[in-house]
Formats: C-alpha cells, structure tokens, sequence
C-alpha cells in the first residue's frame, strides 16, 4: 500500500499575472502562486487525492509565500527545500485579449534550477502510486539529474509515470535540447498530457490524430490526453480516439493553469479507474470533468490556489447539459 496518491516534481514559482492600472497609469501585477506540477497537485488535491511536491524555492519572501500556500492547500512539503543562497524563480505573464498568454522569466538562476539528486527524498517517491513530471525541470544539468534519478526510483517502485511536457521556449538554451529532454520524457511515461502546439512541434505534424500515431509508435504510451484549448480535448487509448467539447464561457480572463488543471482531473481519473480497463465512456467522463474544471480556472486569476471543488465542476457540467 503506498500512502500518496501523486507525488511531482518541478517548478514552484510566482505568477506575476496582470491586473489592471494604478491610478498613475502604471501597470499592476498580481503574485500568484502557481507552477504546472503544484497547479497540477493542488486541483488533486480538491479532488480528494493525497499529494507531496519536491523542488526548492528560495529563502525570501516568494519561497516563505509558496510554502506556506502549499501547506494552505493540503500539498505535503516534506521534500520542499528552502535554499538559502538562490532566490525563487518569477514568471510575468503577458495575457492577450483571447486569454492565451506568454511568460517572461527571471531564473538565472532561479531556486528551482538549484535542485539536485541529493536533495531527493527516495522513501516519499517509492511511496507514490503516481509519479508526475515535466521539462522545466530538465532545463540545466544538475536539476535534470535529479529529475532522471526522481523517475527511475518511481519506475522502479512500480509507480505510474505522469508527463506534462509544459514547453516554455525562453527557458532552453536551444530547441534542439528541449526536442531531447521531451524525447527522454515520452520515452518513461505511462500517461502523457500533451498540448496542441506541443505536439506540432515534436512531430512536425499539423494533424494531430498523425502526431498522435507518431507518438505512439514510436514510444506506445498506454494514454495519451491532447489538450485543444478552445477546441476541447482528446484521449488515445489502445485502439479508441475519444473528443469531448470544450466549456466556453464569455467570462474568461486568462488561461493559465487551465492545462495543468485538465491535467490533475485526468490524473484523478486514473486512480479511480486505473490504466487497465479504461474504454469510452470512462475517457469521455475524464474528459468532460476535466474540460469544465480547467473552463472554470480560466475565469480566475491564477491557478494553484482557486482550483474548483468537484461540486462545484459538478454542477457546472449539469448546468451546460
């Protein structure tokens, strides 16, 4: 019996997301917390799931802020390190009118960039019945040993492996590393979450169902779930193809977290049904929940600490039917 649900592994961080102008006329930026494997972990955790995170923030006002909203959420920060000599990453993010956004990053470094296979703590890994990572911690030498180490422990536990590639382009000195670090992720994973422009670029195939196939030939992944955006989603499963509408609402602000909380829902659905015996209705129930929970986090600033409650998706889906 393992005592986690999920544990992950990455980026904590602050969203500097904007919001509005001061009276001056300048712009105004709100800290959220947030960073994809905890935003991933906090909507598990709303679902009734047990988590644990392992990462490092700084010693500064940033890290004491994340540690204490991870505490707050029900997160276990066991194998959270407050390192006294790096400072905790920042991510301002641009919104545009249709809700997508960019980041722009201060990690030079950044207390995320600072964690190391030593820092592991191997008992909470192998105590995981999921195991969740992504690339933002494959960035630079000594974290992605971590990572690659985190990984093999969790494989060797007996652990399903959870891979968000999560591409952020500015952090990687060049494409053709992240290209490599993705290529080692697939090659682990048991579930893999991926985005649509995600899957263009690894591929090189505009069609999805085609990057999809490529995918799976070439890594056979057991389940895949392909997030759309406005175009709602997918799951590849054996030889079933399942698409579910999104949830459009007019009252959409900005879509970060959204993905990662599509993915925490895809990952409660796992550990309800397993990866064994999934057929169409249940994908198309994992789907549905998990397009109107992140639909819902799309009208929220931020993400980590505003994951929705399952009544709360619950009703949502109700009320759209």
């Amino acid at each position: 019996m393992k005592n986690f649900d999920v544990v992950a592994l990455g980026e904590l961080l602050i969203d500097f997301t904007e919001n509005g102008k001061s009276a001056q006329g300048n712009m105004t930026y709100e800290a959220n917390p947030g960073g994809a494997p905890c935003n991933v972990l906090a909507m598990l955790n709303k679902a009734g799931r047990k988590t644990a995170f392992i990462g490092k923030v700084g010693q500064d006002l940033f890290g004491n802020k994340l540690k204490a909203t991870l505490d707050e959420v029900g997160i276990d920060t066991s194998n959270l390190i407050i390192d006294e000599d790096a400072r905790t990453t920042l991510a301002f993010v641009e919104t545009f009118p249709d809700g997508d956004r960019d980041f722009s990053f201060y990690r030079n470094p950044g207390a995320d960039m600072m964690l190391r296979k030593e820092d592991l703590h191997e008992d909470l890994i192998r105590d995981a019945k999921i195991f969740h990572y992504g690339t933002l911690s494959m960035t630079h030498d000594g974290v992605r040993e971590a990572t690659k180490k985190a990984i093999d422990i969790a494989k060797e536990s007996g652990a399903i492996l959870s891979f968000d590639p999560n591409l952020r382009p500015p952090l990687w000195k060049t494409l053709d590393d992240a290209k490599e670090q993705v290529a080692y992720g697939l090659s682990k994973c048991d579930v893999l979450k991926i985005s649509d422009n995600e899957i263009q670029w690894f591929t090189g195939e505009e069609d999805f169902d085609a990057g999809i196939a490529k995918l799976r030939e070439q890594y056979n992944i057991p389940l895949i779930m392909l997030s759309l955006g406005r175009d709602g989603s997918r799951a590849y499963y054996k030889d079933l193809r399942v698409e579910v509408k999104p949830f459009l609402q007019d009252s959409t602000i900005e879509t970060t977290g959204a993905g990662d909380t599509f993915g925490g829902c895809c990952l409660h659905h796992v550990l309800k049904y397993g990866l064994d015996n999934l057929d169409e209705e249940k994908l198309t129930e994992m789907l549905t929940f998990a397009n109107a929970a992140a639909s819902i986090v799309t009208t929220r600033k931020g993400a980590l600490r505003v994951m929705p409650e399952v009544e709360e998706v619950e009703a949502f889906i109700k009320s759209r039917a």
